[in-house]
């Protein structure tokens, strides 16, 4: 074949790649931002009519909740994403497997559900769990079109997928807390959000399952599939450790305020993460045969995530108390301490997200489920060692870990791709630089304002003003590319 003919090739597949990832990224953005506006005007309102004993109830189950949707999905839809061919059997064969898991985990917490109620002391929970329980078998019906849209990358569809089901749910969610169904409304706004997500997912992805049990594709996922499993468990164990301590020894109210600061800054940082997850691990696999163009990627993707992640979840950091004073109201005041501890691995928690996508894209679920168990072990051990000092000295511990075990995932990054820790901090640090001065400005010249209303709005307004014009002496590609981008898309 002519040199200059494959050279060509080598050109049109980087400028593909290149362009894929970059809708995705613009779309997963605009739908995760929307998403977040959406949700946080229906959890600002909601919040502000029920109680933190209403939230500290459904609070108490997230951990079934999680681990039952990862029982019934079991590592194969990742698996599906990581395969460079994938058959309509491949396809059938999950969804089966998903909704008989579904099913299966829905009978066995039906009837464990006065055990889970007898454990936190709330006979309440027994209603409350058989209903929302029920999102496991509605959820199965679209975790295998989901992994369709997903592995084409189809960030817009699925960008207007979730956007309409949170408004869908949120609409639903704020009725019934008006007519005073209470947490009863928590319930039906899950439900809801689950509903409306899987409907529209049948409605963008054109696969539809046939009527063959044929399970045999499985095997070749299994191996893969069986240590994303596990993996999943072990970190919905860890994520959800404090709902377990609270909701046994602590009570509903304390419970309500941690889940309530741990929501907040999720909300900021699931902005990130659903823009990288919705693009990063099919990119580092459509890349997979060379390693230059997974490094470049791997490379635009941290710079993005500094780029997106620093002013949100810093600027959250130190406005928490105004954020929340200005939008649930002075009876959260005791969220404020978990958001801002929430906050703080918030703000690096997207380094793991891209670590983890490339290890996953590169078919080592094995070191990520080593290194999921190791952090788990290692909080486990710090919340005996800090019992005795109250549960926020064990929170700073178990972020503490977690911001410690980005070393290990370096570690392995770096021997797959030749990515060094100084490449990386070459990438952040000028989106540090620009957030920290930006901060410390927006505060200095707000100081005296007294107003709770115009303190806040400004230095927003502040924060976002300088941030972006520093980025853009500074002379940002990334910043100039994005808005290039978008001046196109409009």
């Amino acid at each position: 074949m002519n040199p200059s003919k494959i050279t060509q090739e080598k050109v049109q597949e980087e400028l593909t790649l290149k362009e894929k990832t970059a809708k995705g990224l613009f779309w997963g953005g605009i739908s995760n931002v929307v998403q977040q506006i959406i949700g946080m005007a229906f959890g600002i309102a909601i919040a502000r009519i029920l109680s933190p004993n209403d939230y500290g109830l459904v609070a108490m189950l997230a951990i079934f909740t999680a681990i039952a949707n990862t029982v019934m999905d079991s590592g194969f839809t990742t698996a599906l994403v990581n395969r460079k061919k994938i058959e309509h059997e491949d396809y059938n064969a999950v969804f089966w497997f998903n909704l008989f898991a579904a099913f299966g985990m829905y009978v066995i917490l039906f009837f464990a559900a006065p055990l889970i109620a007898r454990f936190y002391k709330q006979p309440i929970l027994i209603g409350i769990s058989r209903t929302l329980f029920l999102s496991f078998v509605i959820a199965a019906l679209g975790i295998v079109h989901n992994a369709y849209l997903l592995k084409r990358i189809k960030a817009k569809q699925r960008g207007i997928i979730d956007m309409a089901a949170v408004f869908c749910s949120g609409s639903v969610g704020l009725i019934l807390a008006l007519k005073g169904f209470a947490f009863w409304g928590l319930v039906a706004q899950h439900l809801a959000q689950i509903s409306v997500s899987v409907l529209m997912r049948w409605y963008y992805s054109p696969w539809r399952p046939t009527l063959e049990f044929n399970f045999t594709p499985l095997r070749g996922m299994f191996g893969f599939g069986v240590k994303i499993f596990i993996a999943t468990i072990v970190s919905i164990l860890s994520a959800n450790m404090f709902s377990i301590i609270l909701g046994r020894y602590y009570g509903k109210t304390e419970t309500g305020y941690y889940s309530q600061g741990n929501k907040w800054a999720s909300l900021g940082n699931s902005v990130l993460s659903g823009m990288i997850t919705g693009v990063a691990q099919s990119v580092f696999v459509e890349a997979s045969d060379n390693i230059h163009r997974q490094a470049k990627v791997f490379h635009k993707l941290v710079r993005f995530g500094a780029f997106v992640t620093f002013p949100v979840m810093f600027g959250l950091l130190f406005l928490a108390k105004e954020f929340v004073l200005l939008t649930i109201g002075k009876n959260w005041l005791g969220a404020v301490v978990f958001l801002r501890l929430f906050c703080i691995w918030g703000s690096l928690s997207f380094l793991e997200t891209v670590y983890v996508c490339l290890l996953i894209a590169k078919g080592r679920s094995d070191i990520y489920l080593s290194i999921i168990i190791a952090v788990c072990l290692f909080q486990i051990l710090s919340v005996l060692v800090m019992w005795p000092l109250g549960i926020i000295s064990m929170i700073i511990a178990y972020i503490s870990i977690r911001l410690i075990f980005l070393f290990p995932c370096h570690y392995f990054v770096n021997k797959a791709l030749g990515v060094t820790f100084f490449s990386i901090m070459r990438d952040i640090f000028p989106y540090l630089i620009a957030v920290s001065l930006s901060i410390g400005v927006a505060f200095t010249l707000t100081e005296d304002i007294n107003n709770i209303h115009m303190l806040f709005l400004l230095r927003v307004v502040l924060v976002v003003f300088f941030y972006i014009g520093l980025l853009w002496v500074m002379g940002s590609a990334l910043l100039k590319e994005g808005i290039l981008f978008m001046r196109n898309k409009i």
